[in-house]
């Protein structure tokens, strides 16, 4: 495969967020990369897609940063670019869960590799809890995982009290990359656990070295890819068809933008149903038109700091 995914974040202090966000815009258009990339005061998170030797490239100019030295790349070949387009922008974090003060580079949950994790989960004084959002683990997660009952990440706060039942056991936090068990578990040590994990890498880590062993499901991501395999070991779908029921994998946002509800969707009753969830929502005035995909990417402002708003898209290479 020509093409690369990579998916990174790093916490580290970016003391000119706004100055970093426009250099890093210029890296990302001279290397033709594509995706979606946060710089915050807190750090970076990023996931693109570009050629082989420009991903390769890019990796190794962020690492040259002494902030980003320890950063380390998830790395998936691709056919083709997983993005349409590209996006650099500043945000108060690097992953919005309103908690801007906790700095998991001063203190987070140990960090376990994909065998460490693997070797942990099953034990009696372990609870694995996923700090993902309800779409996510609907479509996948690891058996007899703690799931929250959440819509975004920033609802994990107001979890907490929910979770007390389990402050005497060994809590192991996993998400798709790793960056939200960082501030989760950070934020568990907070308010007084003290046996807190993390899965290093995250799901994606733990299917790329360990097989992806006993998580059930795909992998939601975050570009054009949507749902990812992660288990080569014991491999099932849970997740099931909104509409008949039968299993599904296949994630779709209702074509009712007024809904836009994230779910999955068989391709028998997304023809149907003109992408939309419901007979309701595909007789909206509003419906978008359903070209197959059910993905409906946000239009860019176009900014390209080159020479300010114009129209701008990356170029195939």
């Amino acid at each position: 495969m020509d093409y690369l995914v990579l998916l990174y974040y790093c916490y580290a202090p970016i003391e000119d967020a706004e100055a970093f966000r426009e250099e890093h815009h210029r890296l990302c258009l001279r290397l033709h990369l594509r995706g979606r990339i946060i710089v915050a005061p807190e750090g970076l998170n990023g996931t693109v897609s570009g050629r082989r030797a420009d991903c390769e490239e890019y990796m190794r100019v962020v690492k040259a940063d002494p902030r980003f030295a320890a950063l380390e790349f998830k790395v998936e070949p691709a056919d083709a670019h997983t993005f349409q387009k590209l996006h650099v922008r500043v945000k108060p974090e690097i992953v919005h869960v309103g908690l801007p003060d906790i700095k998991p580079y001063e203190r987070t949950g140990i960090h376990l590799s994909p065998q460490e994790f693997k070797d942990m989960k099953d034990q009696d004084d372990v609870v694995v809890l996923d700090v993902r959002s309800d779409y996510e683990h609907e479509l996948g997660r690891f058996k007899n995982a703690v799931t929250l009952d959440i819509e975004n990440f920033r609802e994990f706060p107001g979890k907490v009290e929910e979770l007390a039942q389990y402050k005497d056991k060994k809590i192991l936090t996993y998400c798709t990359g790793g960056i939200k068990c960082e501030k989760a578990s950070a934020f568990l040590l907070e308010q007084g656990f003290e046996n807190v994990y993390q899965l290093h890498g995250g799901i994606i880590k733990y299917g790329l070295e360990a097989g992806g062993e006993d998580f059930d499901g795909k992998c939601y991501v975050f570009d054009g890819r949507v749902a990812v395999d992660v288990n080569s070991v014991n491999p099932t779908i849970i997740s099931t068809c909104h509409h008949c029921h039968t299993p599904s994998a296949r994630m779709v946002n209702c074509a009712n933008p007024h809904c836009n509800d994230h779910l999955p969707l068989c391709e028998a009753c997304a023809e149907q149903l003109e992408g939309a969830c419901s007979p309701t929502c595909q007789q909206h005035p509003d419906k978008r038109p359903y070209d197959g995909t059910g993905t409906y990417p946000k239009n860019s402002n176009n900014y390209n700091p080159e020479q300010g708003l114009l129209s701008y898209r990356a170029p195939a290479k």
